[in-house]
């Protein structure tokens, strides 16, 4: 037994030196770095750099648009991808299609999705096309507030196929012969779905609505391809901050914003699933 356990351990030694050496080493190194003032000598000023960055408005705008983005798309992502594996499966052996449809905008490059994303948004795209074709005006779509729909809806459909895979696969591992038994019964699509499919699922709709939550948070690189490194103040994420900052050569400010915002995802995730320790224990 020993033997093997010698034997593990060298097998896992090459990653745990990698991960040691590319991971925690720096992420130590960011804390002492977020806690010195940047000059020559590395003063340490301990915890001022990270009173003034929540001083800074800027600082504060761009973590209020990544919550309220997040807040919206996670739970958006869950609910269609949701809603689109259902009726996946009830589409049979003709979902094959459509599955590589929904997953080919996770697979395909950035900037081919921003061309496209351009194309469809543009004062004279198909979008505004379509709008006038119904009797509206356009809308300018990459300017203003208004740039937060195609920001939303190039995250949303690049990562809905991702959830709706996983959900599918879910969705197999539940016997057909509940589904036969609940229709004797009497029960419809919705009550099917409420009491059979949603409760076998927990586990994993919990893994899809913190996977859609972890991306949320990933909102900037699409903000930052529409909108710019400056984009309208509705679309400034926090990421745009650090971006900003680092360009600028502020490094006690891109780490100190980081390991900030490090700290309030921790403590939100640490919740969710206290939270959902707390229901499981009741239901047992």
């Amino acid at each position: 037994m020993f033997r093997r356990k010698k034997s593990v351990i060298l097998y896992l030694l090459p990653g745990l030196i990698g991960l040691t050496a590319f991971s925690l080493a720096p992420f130590i190194g960011g804390v002492y770095f977020s806690m010195t003032d940047g000059t020559f000598q590395n003063n340490f000023v301990w915890f001022d750099n990270y009173k003034e960055i929540w001083q800074n408005e800027m600082f504060l705008l761009g973590l209020k648009n990544t919550m309220t983005l997040s807040l919206f798309c996670a739970p958006a992502i869950w609910l269609l991808s949701f809603l689109l594996s259902i009726l996946l499966k009830s589409l049979g052996s003709r979902t094959v299609f459509f599955r590589n449809a929904l997953l080919l905008p996770y697979l395909m490059p950035s900037a081919a999705l921003l061309l496209i994303w351009l194309l469809m948004f543009d004062y004279g795209g198909v979008l505004n096309r379509i709008l006038v074709g119904l009797g509206f005006s356009r809308v300018l779509w990459l300017e203003g507030s208004a740039l937060r729909v195609p920001v939303v809806a190039l995250y949303i459909w690049k990562n809905l196929g991702f959830s709706v895979v996983i959900f599918s696969s879910a969705l197999q591992t539940i016997p057909e012969a509940y589904y036969e038994y609940a229709r004797l019964e009497g029960a419809g699509p919705l009550r099917q779905a409420r009491q059979i499919t949603l409760p076998l699922l927990m586990p994993t709709a919990f893994l899809v609505f913190i996977l859609g939550w972890i991306n949320a948070f990933k909102i900037f690189k699409e903000a930052y391809f529409i909108g710019g490194a400056y984009p309208d103040e509705a679309v400034y994420t926090l990421q745009h901050f650090m971006n900003n900052k680092f360009a600028r050569l502020d490094y006690q400010d891109v780490t100190t914003a980081a390991y900030s915002f490090a700290v309030i995802v921790f403590v939100f995730f640490g919740l969710l699933y206290a939270t959902r320790a707390v229901r499981s224990a009741d239901r047992t």
